[in-house]
């Protein structure tokens, strides 16, 4: 976040001093490099350890929100702050059509837990929504498992804080989940709207519901897209792939074996 709230002259300051810097999105690169000399902003993402979420093909349900006693899985991982936008997905939840059958799953703390419980009973939904609170890895990788759909919210905080190009997002798409998500930072990035995901508008609850309506209903397309995710995470968000250009800049040979 400190791209985003640092001071310009102090980012070119510090982009002055360094003999090179990385950086996790493209977003944070076309910014960065703008303010440094030619060369010294190198784009690096995350990466996801393929090994550690390795895809288990299993056949789910083709739930379509028709069943009460079946419903679809929707989850959300992510602290409980202001730039995730939680309180944006329980106002959408709280838009879908009365025939659709859901459960939100919330996997993370955050200062925000007791404030957003609260404003799920005062939209009629807190019956519905499961806080997990701060899962493990292997925890959060049977949550990956069992839901049907992931949803994020990702917004700009006041202070100008947000998102750089979120973790779970991957995750969630390694093990083929369809996500919908906000179309800011770094997200389109690794989202491609209508490709291998949906993407609305930052504090849109209406078009974030409306997103996530289309996709309860539709077994098929989650499938599709979330088929469509997995296999752009492997093939550009590995961590090997990734990885090898921060040894290239430590001067060293190959980092993968």
């Amino acid at each position: 976040k400190d791209i985003w709230t640092t001071p310009e002259w102090e980012k070119r300051e510090k982009l002055a001093d360094c003999e090179w810097l990385a950086t996790c999105t493209a977003l944070n690169h076309a910014h960065l490099a703008a303010l440094a000399p030619p060369g010294r902003v190198e784009l690096v993402y995350h990466g996801l350890d393929l090994l550690r979420f390795s895809f288990e093909k299993t056949e789910k349900q083709t739930k379509n929100g028709n069943d009460p006693d079946n419903p679809v899985i929707i989850l959300s991982v992510g602290r409980l702050v202001e730039k995730k936008g939680t309180d944006i997905l329980l106002e959408a939840l709280a838009r879908l059509p009365k025939k659709l059958h859901w459960r939100l799953v919330h996997a993370g703390g955050g200062p925000l837990k007791d404030q957003l419980q609260r404003r799920a009973t005062a939209l009629g939904i807190a019956a519905r929504v499961q806080w997990r609170g701060a899962r493990t890895q292997v925890e959060l990788l049977a949550e990956y498992r069992t839901a049907d759909l992931f949803a994020l919210a990702s917004r700009v905080a006041r202070d100008g804080d947000r998102d750089g190009l979120p973790n779970v997002l991957a995750e969630a798409q390694s093990q083929g989940l369809a996500c919908v998500a906000t179309a800011i930072s770094g997200i389109p990035e690794l989202v491609e709207d209508g490709r291998s995901g949906l993407l609305v508008a930052p504090e849109s609850p209406a078009a974030f519901a409306r997103a996530l309506a289309t996709l309860i209903a539709d077994p098929a397309r989650r499938r599709a897209l979330g088929e469509a995710g997995r296999r752009r995470v492997r093939a550009e968000f590995g961590l090997e792939e990734n990885i090898e250009r921060l040894a290239r800049r430590f001067g060293l040979g190959s980092a993968v074996k």
